[in-house]
């Protein structure tokens, strides 16, 4: 997998507002209402990563889930890394309720 332009990460990171770029990876917070939903997030998450062969570097502190996302053996951000960002935003952004 090769290693994405800086225009390239940009294009990207149109689709995906809460991330952002820097030291050769893409980065996200996210707040949930308590521990337990924080770390339901990172249990379903963590299925995302698996079948996508791909993880994350990620903490946690109480209801707050930091993620990082890059290939490693490309030394950067690839598309790899904005397919599993894509998975993670499905799970963590709440459905809009009509």
């Amino acid at each position: 997998m090769n290693k994405l332009s800086i225009a390239e990460i940009e294009k990207n990171l149109a689709n995906l507002p809460e991330w952002e770029y820097y030291d050769d990876a893409i980065h996200a917070e996210f707040e949930f209402d308590n521990f337990k939903d924080c770390f339901s997030a990172m249990s379903r998450i963590a299925f995302e990563c698996e079948a996508l062969n791909h993880h994350p570097d990620w903490s946690n502190t109480y209801n707050v889930l930091t993620i990082s996302l890059s290939t490693h053996s490309a030394n950067g951000v690839t598309e790899k890394d904005f397919k599993l960002a894509q998975a993670i935003e499905a799970i963590v952004e709440p459905e809009d309720e009509d």
